[in-house]
């Protein structure tokens, strides 16, 4: 933390070295400078070294800090659930209440029947989900959800291919590629981490080739890429694998990379040239799907295996779908039988987490391999504090990749993230682990961001009791029994991780005294922890301690009084990092963390599961709410629920200045509006039979005709008749996911037309 005055000739005033530390992308420098106990205005990182430059979100936080909307004080509901009806009372009323209702549930049914619903509002190594799930683990445990809503199809994808989630190459690294393709995939926007979109430009700048494939021309297609290429949503994986027909009918791919380090080609190959089901996947097979010339499909496909090393990234919103995992797979193998995996310049396409400090500067756990599979280490007897006791020594789910360790817990006592409102509504009868009673709401505003927001309606007006920490009266606050008004990230310490691992740490120094009537969620796990009559732990000790032994295991960070002085710490490393490497260089000592030791085209473990829609080969599936389904004869637009600049998710909503950037609106194609008497601004209704939502149209060319795009996070707001005229998009994605644990929310047919007040007045 540093007293320096921004300026000399000011009193009074002093620097606060701190952070951003939302789900956002990024991890970002701020610094708050603070006069008479009030933070009058932010600046940010402008080192020359590695910048960690704060975007609009960040920089308008001050608006979030200081809103008049803001939770000021403990609340307890009056009226129905949901209409958001409820009255002032004191923090010792509402933590009593809300301890003596723990109790109450965990006596008469048992700790599975509390459900913690936690989320991304915070990313920091201690507020947030932390203090919460630890008090909740000594309080004998809970039901919690799996699968992430962001990547859980990426994620899946990596570990059937790579054994792990650590892929790809540092930012700095595309710097050293020829050729960089970013499909579905849109950093302007979206940061992914602070440096990248400096390293694209460089990139550019460098005359790098950068093509771009999406179904919208997005601001990283306008500023970054030299091509778009427009796709059909949710056809992705067609157009990979033709990519891949093209190179092995060609011969472009790199065979001794293949034999070397992979496992199953041919079994791939067979697929796709259509030995194993009579149906060669051609550009012309895959231009019908995707509605992406044949020739272009053909060019491209010659240009990434020719063309090395190349940087093939495939981006998270593709795998959003209803069968995500499939396209993820299939851009992880094509990056594979080219050979650009464990090279400079080359990229290993998966999950994209790059650098970490705990795999790259810590002792590696060296993985042996015994009999064809690896030696798991010995599981403790019993749960530690950081282990559900709920979960713990349960058996694996049915068609997790349980063998494999790293990737999302396979534990058969937890019930998929977008399958939670049928958990509720349907419980044990329903084939489910348990009856949820009691939902402990943390970090996330769960109605308004996850599929079916009407169902979630239903589900949460099921639940006995609902305790809520918040900033804000958001949609899923309105059906809390007790919401505790938690404070912001500049009134607490804390420490955020980078997001995709690169070399850096934030120290969120704490920069005014909290606002109002809030307190921090360790205050309010500490204070429950009394009524609880838990031993606390962790949690008893001060803010600073917790810190200090949360980040001792970082060994990469070698002074934790500097990182707290200056707000960040830059870890100095040797050169970019570049996943797989050792794998590549030295395959006898460093196999791939797979079952077999290898880059696994054909994965033998999924083969074990023996799903239909799980094949061990990645493949090209269509579902029911894709567009050659029967409903898409009354619902002909798929719908997109992309990331928005303006907002993370839902969280930073209700800010004047960051709602000056973008208008919250439907996004259309000209042909499409033109065929519905759709201008641009004209109030519309995009619905389908899950919900219907009231907002203005943009007409534009930056969309392809057969799409529309609602950007997910904005507030649903139902009016009297239902029609949610918030425009959140969740209103009408489906609560369904894929084998492999995709959420679909790019997976979702609507159809558009003149709102009726629109249509009176133009009558």
């Amino acid at each position: 933390m540093s007293d320096k005055n921004s300026d000399p000739n000011s009193e009074n005033i002093k620097i606060v070295n701190t952070g951003c530390c939302h789900d956002c992308g990024g991890r970002c420098v701020l610094r708050a400078h603070v006069k008479n106990g009030k933070i009058i205005r932010f600046e940010t990182d402008n080192s020359e070294e590695t910048t960690l430059r704060a975007c609009a979100r960040g920089r308008a936080y001050r608006q979030r800090v200081y809103s008049d909307l803001r939770l000021k004080y403990p609340l307890r509901r009056i009226g129905e659930r949901g209409d958001g009806e409820f009255e002032q009372i004191s923090w010792d009323d509402a933590l009593d209440e809300v301890a003596s209702k723990l109790i109450e549930v965990k006596e008469k049914y048992g700790n599975a029947s509390i459900l913690l619903m936690a989320g991304s509002g915070n990313q920091g190594m201690l507020h947030g989900i932390v203090p919460v799930a630890l008090m909740l683990h000594q309080f004998g445990g809970y039901t919690r959800f799996w699968g992430a809503p962001s990547y859980e199809g990426a994620l899946f994808a990596s570990m059937a291919t790579y054994g792990t989630i650590k892929t790809g190459n540092a930012r700095e690294d595309l710097l050293n590629t020829k050729l960089i393709i970013m499909w579905g995939w849109n950093p302007a926007n979206l940061i992914w981490d602070p440096e990248t979109r400096l390293m694209l430009a460089k990139a550019r700048e460098k005359d790098i080739k950068i093509i771009a494939i999406d179904p919208i021309y997005t601001d990283s297609a306008a500023i970054f890429a030299h091509q778009w290429i427009p796709i059909r949503p949710g056809t992705d994986a067609a157009m990979l694998i033709a990519m891949a027909y093209v190179i092995i009918t060609e011969n472009l791919q790199d065979q001794a990379f293949i034999d070397k380090y992979t496992v199953g080609f041919d079994k791939y190959k067979e697929y796709v040239l259509g030995l194993e089901d009579g149906l060669p996947k051609t550009p012309e097979w895959a231009e019908k799907i995707t509605k992406v010339p044949a020739e272009t499909i053909t060019n491209l496909a010659r240009e990434y295996a020719t063309t090395k090393p190349a940087a093939l990234i495939v981006g998270w919103g593709a795998a959003r779908t209803a069968m995500g995992e499939q396209y993820s797979r299939a851009g992880n193998v094509l990056t594979a039988i080219t050979g650009n995996i464990g090279i400079k310049g080359g990229y290993a396409a998966g999950f994209m987490r790059a650098y970490s400090s705990r795999e790259t500067i810590m002792s590696r756990q060296k993985k042996k391999k015994k009999e064809g599979s690896i030696v798991e280490k010995e599981q403790p007897s019993k749960p530690r504090a950081q282990d559900n006791p709920v979960d713990f020594g349960a058996p694996p789910r049915k068609y997790s990749l349980y063998k494999l360790r790293g990737g999302t817990n396979p534990a058969s006592t937890r019930v998929h993230i977008n399958d939670l409102y049928n958990l509720i509504l349907k419980g044990c009868d329903g084939g489910y682990p348990a009856d949820i009673k009691m939902a402990y709401v943390v970090a996330t505003n769960r109605l308004n961001q996850y599929c079916n927001t009407n169902k979630g309606v239903e589900a949460l007006k099921a639940l006995d009791f609902i305790v809520v920490h918040e900033q804000f009266m958001t949609p899923t606050a309105k059906f809390a029994d007790i919401i505790l008004p938690v404070n912001t990230f500049m009134e607490r310490n804390d420490v955020a991780v980078p997001w995709l691992g690169s070399p850096y740490y934030i120290y969120l120094n704490k920069a005014i005294d909290s606002l109002f009537d809030t307190k921090s969620d360790l205050e309010i796990c500490q204070e429950l922890c009394k009524r609880l009559e838990l031993p606390g732990d962790l949690l008893n000790l001060p803010e600073d301690q917790i810190l200090r032994l949360l980040t001792a295991p970082r060994r990469d960070i070698k002074s934790y009084n500097k990182m707290k002085k200056d707000g960040f710490y830059k870890v100095k490393v040797a050169e970019p990092f570049i996943a797989f490497r050792e794998q590549i260089e030295d395959p006898d000592n460093h196999p791939f963390p797979t079952l077999s030791g290898k880059i696994e085209i054909y994965c033998e473990h999924m083969a074990e599961l023996n799903h239909p829609l799980m094949p061990p080969i990645p493949k090209y599936f269509s579902h029911n709410e894709h567009y050659d389904s029967p409903k898409a004869e009354n619902y002909p637009l798929q719908l997109l629920t992309p990331h928005n600049k303006r907002r993370t998710h839902s969280s930073l909503h209700h800010m004047p200045w960051l709602e000056e950037i973008e208008p919250h609106a439907v996004w259309i194609s000209s042909v499409d509006a033109s065929q519905r008497g759709i201008k641009n601004r004209d109030l519309v209704d995009v619905y389908n039979d899950r919900g219907r939502i009231r907002i203005p149209a943009k007409v534009t060319e930056r969309i392809i005709p057969g799409a529309v795009c609602v950007y997910q996070g904005a507030w649903f707001n139902p009016d009297k008749d239902g029609v949610d005229i918030g425009g959140c998009a969740n209103t009408l994605t489906n609560d369904s996911y894929s084998p492999g644990g995709a959420l679909p929310m790019n997976s979702a047919l609507v159809q558009v037309e003149l709102s009726p007040k629109t249509q009176m007045e133009e009558s």
